[in-house]
């Protein structure tokens, strides 16, 4: 009876384990493949939910449902007009057919692989077909110009084609290329670009000098301006002062006409008052004249040497 229940339970593990090795789930984010002996059974599963199989002679081969990534390596790539740049990407894909892709890749770092062989391929064919100017612009606008000093400066060369387009058509290409392989290239862009190092150097020199150019456009505007603004305060000065000493000589000549005719109104008057002016005039003559270390010589009939003998 007990060897009964020990072979009952066995069968039950048996069954158990049989059941779990034919079913397997599949969630919203994958999709598989059942394979025999290394070859494809049947089409491929995509739906999400439970799914059954050959217990112990299938096996399942599962795949991304989801968008996927790829990023290239940045390379050294040489454009039509000679320039070398390094160049940046990156990708998004998809497996549209698994069944496909198992057969030509088998698993998804084989599929990476790929995209490194077609991607790099057909951006080396793209940007060495382009000269630089369609690599770095996609349209052939207006430049904006912001600052008076660079109204100067060269417009913008027209571009043919544009980085746009040229990702498109490196995605256009390389969708062509793997329409066997059971994978779609969803988006291609250029994550970044680059001079070379010796290349960015003559760049930088170039820009260092046009910068260079225009700080000494603005000294020498500067310093024209700085000297019109000198002879303009001359000019000024001058003025000023010529009008400042023409007011002041005009003041001094009514002041002295002012005292003439106050003088001449008290010659006039009377004797006395002809001979205080006469004295005062003398006078002032006198002390303008000489001082204490000053000898002079006066005739007898001099109006001053008649003052000072009246002043004794």
């Amino acid at each position: 009876m007990k060897t009964k229940y020990i072979l009952l339970a066995a069968v039950a593990i048996a069954m158990l384990i049989a059941a779990s090795q034919s079913i397997f789930i599949l969630d919203e984010t994958q999709q598989a493949i059942v394979t025999q002996f290394g070859r494809p059974v049947g089409g491929a599963r995509t739906e999400p939910g439970l799914n059954f199989k050959t217990p112990f002679i299938h096996k399942v081969q599962m795949f991304d449902k989801r968008y996927l990534k790829w990023d290239g390596d940045p390379n050294q790539v040489p454009t039509q007009d000679k320039r070398f740049m390094f160049v940046d990407t990156y990708a998004r894909w998809e497996i549209t057919d698994p069944l496909q892709f198992f057969i030509r890749l088998r698993d998804e770092r084989s599929g990476q692989s790929r995209l490194d062989d077609i991607l790099d391929g057909e951006t080396r064919n793209a940007i060495a077909s382009h000269e630089l100017i369609d690599l770095v612009r996609s349209t052939n606008r207006e430049p904006v110009v912001y600052d008076e000093y660079l109204e100067d400066i060269e417009t913008l060369e027209e571009i043919s084609v544009g980085r746009e387009r040229i990702e498109e058509l490196i995605l256009e290409r390389a969708n062509e290329r793997t329409s066997d392989l059971g994978i779609r290239v969803l988006d291609f862009r250029f994550k970044r670009m680059n001079y070379v190092q010796e290349v960015r150097e003559r760049v930088f020199d170039r820009m260092i000098s046009e910068r260079n150019r225009i700080a000494d456009q603005f000294r020498s505007e500067g310093q024209g301006e700085a000297r019109r603004i000198e002879g303009n305060k001359e000019r000024e000065l001058a003025r000023i002062q010529s009008e400042a000493f023409r007011e002041a000589e005009g003041i001094m000549g009514r002041a002295d006409a002012l005292a003439t005719s106050v003088y001449a109104g008290a010659y006039n008057r009377n004797n006395g008052s002809r001979e205080l002016y006469s004295f005062l005039r003398s006078m002032e003559a006198l002390e303008k004249s000489i001082d204490g270390n000053t000898s002079i010589v006066l005739s007898t009939d001099n109006e001053l040497l008649k003052f000072l003998r009246k002043i004794d």
